[in-house]
């Protein structure tokens, strides 16, 4: 015998879409593709029903790192912006694979139509040609000798680097060229370049700064989950200031209620050998902003809405309703109350530990573009 059942009305209305909830990706940053600014479309992943009930998510599959090699069509990049203490940059790549999720440059990566998310740290782009075009330009007879710094906009010493050199071969040519430089690395691999940075250094050619966002190895890691450990880079702090390279520490960004130990860092950083700090706030232009807070919201969702709130208080933006202060000075420094409270506590620790005491002053007088070009010379 067999039952009656009566019909069952269907849900009114479409079907709600459901998303997959995020996962962080292991050795990642970032934990999804994020659409850049000039995407058409914006794909998410949405949950279509068919999984079996009551199954948790399948873990994320890892992330491999692609190298795609570029010819580049310049090596030097010009900067007339008044609150960066450098006129020419040099970057041997584009994307970062140590992923830091506050990096400023993900944004760059838009313009090669590759997401400002994954893509930054998963696919990189290697200027095979930076070495030679980097020669050529030197060079030419109107390069005037200024402030120059190598990874600006990605470290020049991420993990491809072991491999491929492109960091030390512009070396080699800046070298060649007495063209005084300073380079700034989360990176043990700086290391490798001593025999180069030494005696450069001794000349008064060559500096360096290494970053340290903070001591705590859980929280670095997720912040920059590619870079080496804090206490390795204090290890390299201490390397460089013993082969005679004038290191400093950066200690940026800092980032309201996470990276709460600046004054612990600066003063491991000077034990080591440290001479001078500097460091900048968080800032979050274009799809940064949604990409760390996606992360605020994998990692600390408890805090994630008192960091928001203190990072617009940070560019004075609470009123405007945004996040970041993009004039000059500002975007870099931050202005208002917390921003004043933050130069303080640098500034006093600072003094109590005898960093910037002295300004490091490179030789602009030594460079000779011929030398850069493969020729002799006279003197």
């Amino acid at each position: 015998m067999h039952g009656h059942f009566p019909p069952v009305d269907p849900p009114p209305g479409p079907v709600p879409e459901v998303r997959v909830p995020l996962q962080a990706l292991r050795g990642r940053g970032a934990a999804t593709a994020l659409a850049h600014r000039f995407a058409r479309d914006e794909r998410a992943a949405f949950d279509d029903g068919w999984g079996a009930p009551g199954l948790a998510a399948e873990t994320p599959a890892p992330q491999a790192t692609t190298v795609h090699f570029e010819t580049a069509r310049s090596a030097l990049c010009t900067n007339d912006s008044p609150d960066v203490g450098f006129e020419y940059s040099v970057n041997p790549y584009r994307g970062c694979e140590h992923g830091c999720i506050y990096c400023y440059a993900r944004p760059t990566h838009s313009y090669l139509n590759l997401s400002p998310g994954l893509d930054f740290e998963t696919q990189i782009i290697a200027k095979r040609n930076i070495a030679a075009l980097l020669r050529r330009e030197l060079a030419r007879p109107g390069h005037a000798v200024r402030g120059l710094c190598i990874g600006s906009a990605t470290d020049c010493y991420q993990p491809i680097e072991r491999e491929l050199r492109l960091t030390r071969g512009v070396i080699e040519v800046l070298g060649d060229a007495r063209h005084p430089f300073y380079l700034i690395t989360k990176s043990s691999g700086v290391e490798r370049d001593l025999d180069l940075l030494a005696p450069l250094a001794a000349q008064r050619l060559a500096a360096a700064y290494v970053t340290i966002t903070t001591l705590d190895p859980l929280l670095a890691r997720r912040l920059e989950p590619r870079a080496a450990a804090p206490h390795r880079r204090l290890r390299t702090i201490r390397a460089l200031a013993e082969a005679g390279v004038p290191v400093g520490v950066s200690v940026a960004p800092q980032i309201p209620f996470l990276n709460e130990d600046m004054e612990q860092v600066l003063e491991a950083a000077a034990g080591a050998g440290a001479r001078s700090a500097f460091y900048t706030v968080l800032r979050l232009p274009w799809e940064l902003d949604p990409l760390f807070r996606e992360w605020l919201a994998l990692h600390y969702p408890q805090r994630a809405q008192r960091v928001m709130a203190r990072v617009q208080d940070l560019h004075a933006q609470r009123a405007a309703g945004t996040v970041y202060d993009s004039r000059f000075v500002q975007r870099m420094q931050g202005s208002g109350l917390w921003a004043d409270l933050l130069r303080q506590r640098f500034a006093m620790a600072c003094r109590r530990l005898g960093l910037n005491r002295e300004r490091v002053e490179l030789d602009t007088s030594q460079f000779r573009p011929g030398l850069a070009g493969g020729q002799g010379c006279l003197f």
